[in-house]
């Protein structure tokens, strides 16, 4: 029912007698105004008192018993007056009234400003982020197990306090029952310190500054002396608090709440999908290694893995055919009848060589060093070389030394098997 003044982006107001002020969100949703944010700012030369109104401050409308002593104590505990005082707005949150008295008849200005990128929104949507998807190493840090004990000592004493006396109650319905009503009552108590922290900041720095230091010391002696967490449950338990932690983070780093929501959704699916797509992977490459056609992978030999292979091949070979004459099913008299040597035969099967002395003397004489056979190739590589290109004769004598050795095996082999 109040006749309160409308603001609007970039106005410059200036007036002297008490007035109450209002902005009213644009319902329109942009992309652009995601981390965007509206300043306003009051100052005077005299001081004058700044008082948030809105239909929350009426405690007759209050829905529940929190609300209603959040109300009760909002109206008790108000600031002292200043000189100059900020609100910061986000573009869809809700709307803002707010009424200024001063004290003397003395101009004050008020003016709003848009930022379109504010620092610190954007700065909880990245830890939001970052939090949430290292929740699980975080969790197993014991660096960040004392920092986060520090933190929660600092915002949140009646929650530390409570956790560090839990082995002293005991029923876990009345430790419960407790930390419900601490949780409770220290949000509360952030919301109050985050309104009035420039306030809080400005006159009371020195309690402030002694505050932190001291719960933040205790706090970090009380954790290391408990030490870091060993337990799986109790890192489960930690790591699941850090991941709410983060969505409360994303969701008051944006200025669109279903942007918020759709972000958060993403997360808990790409979190969830990890494993199924870890299987999938996991059964395509073993598809792929399976289906994969095996390339033939041909391996030149040396000289004397070739007189090597063909030896061992060679007696194997001879060995399979032994135990074959020797088997039952083996026709001995019709192959007996054909044969022009049957006692070299049936030597043989019982364990004597195949060649005979004289046989591998006459090979040795052929095709050993010095043999007619070298002889022949020699001259006959040399003077196809010399028809060729007679210049290049000396180069091609190298050549065909080198082919000479090379060359020397085959025959041998061949008669071998």
């Amino acid at each position: 029912g109040r006749n309160c003044s409308l603001l609007q982006e970039m106005d410059v107001i200036q007036k002297q007698d008490e007035n109450c002020y209002c902005y009213v969100q644009n319902r329109t949703i942009h992309l652009q105004y995601l981390w965007s944010t509206l300043q306003i700012k009051v100052n005077s030369r005299e001081k004058f008192r700044f008082e948030p109104i809105s239909e929350k401050n009426n405690c007759r409308n209050s829905e529940t018993v929190f609300e209603f002593a959040a109300c009760a104590v909002q109206i008790l505990w108000k600031p002292e007056t200043c000189t100059e005082t900020s609100l910061s707005i986000k573009q869809y949150g809700e709307d803002v009234c707010f009424k200024i008295q001063p004290f003397k008849i003395e101009p004050y200005t008020v003016r709003v400003k848009r930022e379109m990128l504010d620092g610190k929104l954007l700065f909880l949507f990245v830890a939001g982020i970052f939090l949430f998807h290292f929740a699980n190493s975080l969790s197993r840090s014991a660096k960040f197990f004392y920092l986060s004990g520090i933190i929660l000592g600092v915002l949140a004493l009646l929650v530390f306090v409570l956790l560090t006396l839990k082995r002293f109650i005991p029923r876990h319905s009345t430790f419960w029952i407790l930390m419900s009503g601490s949780c409770m009552t220290s949000l509360y108590f952030i919301y109050c310190f985050k309104e009035n922290m420039q306030w809080l900041w400005s006159e009371h720095r020195n309690y402030l500054l002694g505050y932190f230091l001291a719960v933040g010391i205790t706090s970090f002696a009380i954790c290391y002396q408990h030490g870091p967490l060993t337990t799986e449950l109790s890192i489960t338990l930690f790591t699941w608090t850090l991941q709410l932690t983060a969505f409360v983070l994303i969701y008051c780093g944006v200025t669109i709440p279903q942007v918020a929501y759709a972000v958060i959704a993403v997360s808990l699916c790409s979190k969830g999908l990890c494993y199924p797509l870890g299987a999938a992977c996991h059964i395509a490459r073993k598809m792929k290694y399976h289906f994969k056609s095996k390339k033939l992978v041909f391996k030149y030999l040396t000289e004397e893995e070739y007189r090597e292979q063909g030896e061992s091949e060679t007696v194997r070979a001879l060995e399979e055919l032994r135990s074959f004459c020797r088997s039952p099913d083996f026709p001995s008299w019709i192959a007996v009848s054909k044969l022009q040597a049957p006692h070299r035969f049936a030597g043989f099967v019982l364990g004597s060589p195949h060649v005979s002395p004289a046989e591998t003397k006459a090979h040795d004489e052929e095709y050993g060093i010095g043999s007619s056979f070298l002889e022949e190739q020699l001259f006959e590589t040399r003077a196809q070389s010399e028809q060729h290109d007679p210049a290049n004769s000396i180069h091609e004598d190298e050549e065909n030394e080198d082919e000479m050795h090379t060359q020397i095996p085959y025959p041998y082999a061949t008669e071998l098997l």
